[in-house]
């Protein structure tokens, strides 16, 4: 790689690049750390893997200035899997998502997001959100250890983090209302929870080992499906992200290898005990507005989490749960598109019908991938029979006068549309008469439609009418002379 590309791609400016990646940082603690409650881990597992996947994506991504880390798509597609088998399995399904993400770039299957509607994406996201709030609501509740303290200090977090960058925005609002509530905590010996409550802080470097599960039948039947839904979350987040900063920048990304990077990340943070994650969205963003463009704010990112989480382990394990639940309420309000709201009466009813059954599969199941499967699902539908609608066939058959009948068919004939297309042809108006079907304006797709024309052909010449079909595009016509009866 010739030197100029190697440091554009690395480190346009080292001093804004540290910068932006220290901002980063910041940025990235607390959510984090709420991620992993979210999930049902330690923070220490969502450090550990925010720290792992930084490094390595840094390397293997492809797409700079992106930030990675614990995300709450994942974790929250995780925590059904912890809650009934435990961490290890979590490990053990972060090591296959990652292959499958590796087997998905290699593939070159990147492309396939292009399959992803705008609609579906808006469900993602507005999902994502509610999802996002809910699992904060349990934090709230008495059973939980919530009082009185608790949501005053919630309101005083949510002032925090919207008013203050009225004032200034040199420093995260997240970080001043992490600071703020804990002192205010400490100070007056609030009866609240704190991260220490929650678990286990790094105190050390990560040590590589497998999973403590057994590598069999029943491990991969226990692990398939979340590692599935894993991969693809991740895979649809990570491409989301890509997408941003690609706008943001201006600048090209390689989705293949970006899928290929962050599987790599992801087996790499299991096999260190942390969870899977992808591309973070707000912290990308806050990167990239801070400067960041090269690889470097990445892997600075990543090292200097894993530096102050140790050396600020006995500060962090007083923060206030709190704390991190204002910071969710707001990644789950800012997360939300709500502009889609005002925006259902506009768009085409198919869209809006997509959009909403996204929203209400993901949240129906807590499964954020099979709400995007379903919304795929449906924009496929709505697409095919959109385009059938489009198939136009017009004659003079009805002119009993004319000594032949021609036609002309217009628009794409494949399988959602061939029925339509044989029903066009009414043989009873024919009369044994010539006929010419012109379909120079059309296009046929796949085998169903040349069995189609095959047997309009065939209709046709059985009520004694010599049928001619002229005007068939290159493409049809090879089609044909491979599906097609060589008679018609």
């Amino acid at each position: 790689m010739p030197l100029n590309r190697l440091r554009a791609e690395w480190c346009p400016s080292i001093p804004r690049e540290l910068m932006a990646g220290a901002v980063a940082t910041f940025a990235l603690i607390p959510e984090v750390i709420a991620f992993s409650f979210v999930a049902g881990v330690d923070p220490a597992v969502g450090l550990f893997a925010s720290f792992v996947i930084g490094i390595v994506i840094a390397f293997t991504g492809g797409r700079p200035a992106m930030v990675s880390a614990a995300a709450g798509s994942v974790a929250l597609v995780a925590a059904p899997l912890v809650h009934a088998h435990g961490l290890p399995y979590l490990l053990a399904a972060g090591v296959l998502a990652g292959l499958v993400q590796i087997v998905f770039g290699l593939l070159r299957l990147g492309v396939l997001m292009r399959f992803v509607s705008s609609s579906v994406r808006t469900g993602f996201v507005n999902a994502l959100a509610i999802l996002i709030f809910s699992a904060q609501l349990p934090h709230l509740q008495a059973s939980h250890g919530a009082n009185a303290a608790t949501w005053a200090l919630l309101a005083a977090g949510l002032a925090l983090i919207y008013l203050l960058p009225r004032i200034t925005t040199a420093v995260p609002s997240p970080l001043v209302c992490i600071v703020v509530l804990t002192l205010v905590a400490q100070w007056m010996h609030l009866p609240v929870r704190t991260v220490a409550d929650l678990g286990h802080l790094p105190d050390a470097l990560p040590v590589f080992g497998w999973p403590g599960v057994p590598i069999d039948l029943e491990t991969l039947r226990l692990i398939a499906l979340p590692a599935c839904a894993i991969a693809m979350v991740g895979l649809l987040e990570s491409m989301m992200t890509a997408s941003v900063v690609d706008e943001l920048t201006d600048t090209p990304s390689s989705r293949n290898r970006e899928c290929t990077g962050l599987g790599i990340a992801n087996v790499a943070s299991s096999l260190f005990g942390g969870i899977a994650g992808c591309g973070m969205i707000g912290q990308t963003v806050s990167n990239v507005r801070y400067g960041g463009r090269g690889r470097l704010s990445t892997l600075f990112a990543g090292a200097f989490l894993l530096i102050l989480m140790v050396l600020l382990k006995p500060w962090v394990s007083l923060v206030p749960v709190a704390a991190l639940v204002a910071i969710m309420v707001m990644v789950s309000a800012s997360t939300f598109d709500w502009g889609s709201v005002r925006a259902l009466v506009r768009h085409p009813r198919s869209s809006s019908f997509v959009m909403l059954a996204t929203v209400a599969v993901t949240v129906a199941t807590d499964n954020l991938a099979a709400g995007v499967a379903t919304g795929v699902l449906l924009s496929g539908v709505f697409f095919t029979f959109k385009v059938a609608r489009l198939l136009q066939v017009d004659g003079n058959a009805g002119d009993v006068e004319a000594e032949s009948v021609g036609y002309r068919v217009s628009g794409q004939v494949f399988f959602a549309s061939s029925e339509l297309f044989v029903e066009s042809f009414d043989v009873r108006d024919v009369a044994g008469r010539p006929v010419t079907i012109d379909v120079s304006q059309a296009h046929f797709w796949d085998v169903t439609a040349i069995a189609a024309l095959d047997k309009v052909v065939e209709r046709l010449r059985r009520h004694g009418s010599v049928v001619e079909v002229s005007g068939l595009n290159a493409a049809s016509q090879r089609l044909k002379l491979r599906l097609g009866r060589e008679d018609a």
